[in-house]
């Protein structure tokens, strides 16, 4: 290591992360209000520091800048930005971990004046998840009144030597241009408040143990796309919207001239209702920004990067002139007015299209909501008072979410949240972070806060199994398992004495589409019946991962727990007399458990299989799946001789169905079936979102099935290509760009005849499954088939 020439530096303690040294001295910079001064809790604050070089900034060969905070920061070098990362540093489990940026500044540091010597840093500090007053019922949970900066600037010198400038007493602060900052509520830019006009803050500083700072795991986030109006009129109010034609995660980037004084103002929504914003869901978040301009003669800048709204229309007030009128007259900039798409930076893996267009944007509402929802972790829902890490909808969404995007490093991080969680309160809560507990919210008096669920505890065991078949990496595999043995251990003990985990209150089979609208837990599934089989299907994975890392001993546990939970399921809940086999509750969702997660006997399933299909017949193919049932009967189906029942579930288009929501506009999934009534009204129900990805978990049978391409070993290190053709599609593309390399399938049916071209990476083998039965086993290339197919015909089902 090169000598360190600065007396800012001090020795890195043992508990500090080694590549996180030069953090070693710095402490926590605390804005505080002046003596006799005061500082609104939604003002922005900025830490400034000047900072003398050992060297000309000429003779630099590389720096980087560490950044963390308690709240959500943006640096600056002479007022450039240091990063394209937003709301760093994301949100984890504050009270265990905080995860610190790293980010490359040398061409910054190199910047400046011919032999200059000396920068100003500086760092724009917001509440962000930190000071967020988060969670839904007026929960206002947040995790400390007080926002921080931990921040380090290591610089290395052509000659070899070392500065490093690290927060410390030597900073100055002072309020900014954003004079409210909240995720839910939004935020105000008051422009008049630019270049330094801002009120000096006082600054005290603190220590931070240095065992919570981790190097950040995640992508970060960042903008992406940049979306324009695609149309701007008057409601009937007469106040005036825009509609940019998706629903998006991100904020409106405005240019606007106008005197000084002037202030703008813009409301989101992701729907409309009477031809006006649909406000009504977003319920006590209520996702409003305000601009106000300097009246500088140009045009203005205005970008609300402290916060985020879930949208696809809006609303401005304020504009200076006719915006409408300008919008018509073609005299309205190009870039005056843009919604801008954020979220974490995950490599896009999938592609997918078929004949059939409604499917094709079924899927993009998938990746739309996905795209969403990952924002620095998996949420439910972006929008309204909420947007939390609802373990339930990841567990039922993470083999889709990692076929489309390359998720491992933020499921990775998140899962890291959910051991930590898991340790602190005894079980799997519903919700990673589990913020609630610093909110106002009785977590007495609802027994999902105090108990493990079915489904959202097993996210403990299904995401790591998404993770390792997608990504086959042992070592991640090996992190995420005493997350798993946590989450088997803290149900075994409320196991009933029949050996079915039936006696606590359970989620279950959540937003059942026959439940009411204030309701939503009262499904049809019995919930000993999807505990019990998931539970089982959590066992099994434990086992699965305990074989391969090689802890034999556990691997026997986990087996005979699955075994002793398969045994009981079928006595307690399965009967076999002269009305056929029966699963208790009789619906679509414990049948598509059963013979899904492998809970009936080799000669049962058939005969699940065609009650299971007699049932969705008799509903007339809409779907009666909640949370549990919906990522699996599609593949209960078609994996079990009813690939055409599944392909007429897929397709239907009355509601409850999932190309009912595409059929009325939807460009993301919804929370409920019904969102939106058939009259354009929104669902009365009080918990109502219109970007919620659990439900288009039938994507990864779209992918899988339709597509045909799944993985034979983990992390597609040997590959099975096998399209199931059914009615109503007549061909289908579909690409995965795996670990191993680009995956394409493409296939179409002319006639009795059916096309297939395979494209598989090279060194990579795969089994080509015709839908005739033949089997084909190839390498690396591209690879043709044909056979003779008959499409079944649609039909119903009756057991025999």
């Amino acid at each position: 290591m090169p000598p360190v020439t600065s007396s800012e530096t001090q020795p890195t303690p043992s508990t500090l992360h080694p590549d996180l040294a030069p953090l070693a001295g710095a402490r926590l910079l605390v804005p505080t209000p002046p003596p006799g001064g005061s500082l609104d809790r939604g003002e922005a604050v900025e830490l400034i520091r000047r900072v003398d070089l050992d060297r000309p900034r000429s003779d630099v060969r590389a720096a980087r800048l560490l950044v963390t905070a308690h709240g959500v920061v943006e640096a600056f070098l002479d007022g450039t930005p240091a990063s394209e990362d937003l709301l760093t540093p994301g949100w984890t489990a504050y009270e265990q971990r905080l995860d610190v940026a790293a980010w490359d500044v040398t061409t910054a540091m190199r910047g400046g004046a011919r032999g200059a010597r000396s920068l100003t840093l500086s760092a724009r500090l917001g509440n962000g998840w930190w000071r967020g007053d988060l969670g839904f019922a007026a929960a206002e949970a947040s995790y400390g009144e007080d926002l921080g900066l931990l921040a380090a600037l290591e610089i290395t010198y052509v000659d070899g030597t070392r500065q490093v400038v690290v927060t410390d007493d030597a900073w100055s602060a002072r309020t900014c241009d954003v004079t409210a900052n909240n995720l839910y509520l939004g935020q105000r830019i008051d422009a008049r408040l630019r270049a330094g006009a801002g009120r000096a803050v006082a600054v005290r500083t603190r220590d931070l143990d240095p065992v919570l700072l981790t190097p950040r795991v995640a992508e970060p986030v960042r903008r992406h796309e940049v979306l324009r109006p695609r149309r701007v009129w008057r409601s009937p109010s007469g106040r005036v919207l825009l509609d940019f034609g998706q629903n998006l995660v991100g904020w409106l980037r405005l240019r606007v001239a106008g005197p000084a004084g002037t202030e703008i103002t813009a409301r989101h929504a992701e729907v409309l209702e009477h031809g006006e914003l649909g406000t009504r869901p977003l319920r006590l978040a209520t996702a409003t920004d305000t601009f106000v301009l300097a009246g500088t003669g140009g045009p203005e800048t205005f970008e609300p990067t402290l916060t985020f709204h879930g949208f696809r229309y809006a609303e401005l007030t304020g504009w200076p002139d006719d915006l409408v009128a300008a919008v018509e007259a073609g005299t309205l900039a190009p870039d005056a007015i843009e919604a801008v798409v954020v979220h974490t930076a995950m490599r896009p893996t999938a592609e997918f299209e078929c004949s059939e267009p409604l499917v094709d944007q079924l899927v993009r509402n998938s990746v739309w909501g996905q795209k969403g929802n990952f924002l620095a972790l998996p949420t439910d829902c972006p929008q309204r008072d909420e947007r939390l890490g609802w373990t339930g909808d990841i567990a039922a969404y993470a083999a889709t979410a990692t076929f489309q995007f390359d998720a491992a490093d933020l499921l990775h991080s998140w899962l890291i949240d959910l051991a930590h969680e898991t340790r602190a309160v005894g079980f799997v809560p519903v919700i990673v972070p589990f913020l609630v507990r610093h909110g106002r919210l009785d977590l007495d008096s609802w027994e999902v806060w105090r108990t493990p669920q079915a489904v959202w505890s097993d996210a403990a065991c299904w995401v790591p199994r998404a993770l390792w078949w997608a990504y086959g990496d042992v070592d991640r595999l090996a992190a995420h398992y005493p997350g798993m043995v946590a989450h088997l251990e803290s149900v075994e003990p409320v196991l009933s004495t029949s050996g079915l985990w039936d006696g606590t209150w359970q989620l279950a089979d959540w937003l059942d589409p026959d439940a009411p609208p204030d309701d939503p837990a009262a499904a049809k599934a019995d919930p000993g019946v999807v505990a019990t089989a998931a539970l089982h299907h959590s066992a099994a994975f434990a086992a699965e991962a305990a074989t391969v890392l090689g802890h034999d001993e556990d691997a026997a546990r986990w087996t005979a727990l699955a075994a002793r939970l398969r045994s009981a399921f079928r006595t307690h809940y399965v009967t076999d007399d002269a009305d056929g086999l029966r699963v208790r509750s009789d619906c679509a969702t414990v049948y598509a458990l059963a013979l899904r997660l492998g809970l009936l006997d080799e000669g049962e399933g058939a005969r699940a299989a065609a009650r299971l299909a007699e049932i969705v017949a008799a509903g007339d193919h809409r779907v009666t799946t909640g949370f549990a049932g919906t990522p699996f009967v599609t593949w209960a189906l078609s994996e079990h001789g009813y690939p055409d029942v599944a392909y007429r579930l897929l397709l239907e288009r009355e509601c409850p169905s999932w190309l009912y929501p595409v059929t009325m506009g939807a460009t993301t999934i919804w929370e409920r079936w019904d969102s939106m009534l058939p009259d354009g009204t929104i669902n009365p129900g009080e918990m109502t979102s219109f970007n919620h990805y659990a439900l288009g978990a039938v994507a990864d049978w779209i992918y899988q099935v339709v597509g045909g391409i799944r993985p034979a070993e983990p992390g597609y290190r040997r590959v099975l290509v096998q399209p199931v053709p059914g009615p109503g599609i007549d061909r289908a593309r579909c690409a995965y760009d795996a670990r191993v390399g680009r995956i394409e399938s493409s296939w179409s049916v002319d006639g009795d005849v059916f096309r297939l071209r395979v494209e598989i990476p090279d060194g990579v083998p795969a089994d080509v499954v015709l839908p005739d039965g033949t089997r084909h086993v190839v390498g690396g290339g591209t690879h043709d088939f044909t056979c003779a197919v008959h499409s079944p015909a649609p039909r119903g089902a009756s057991v025999s």
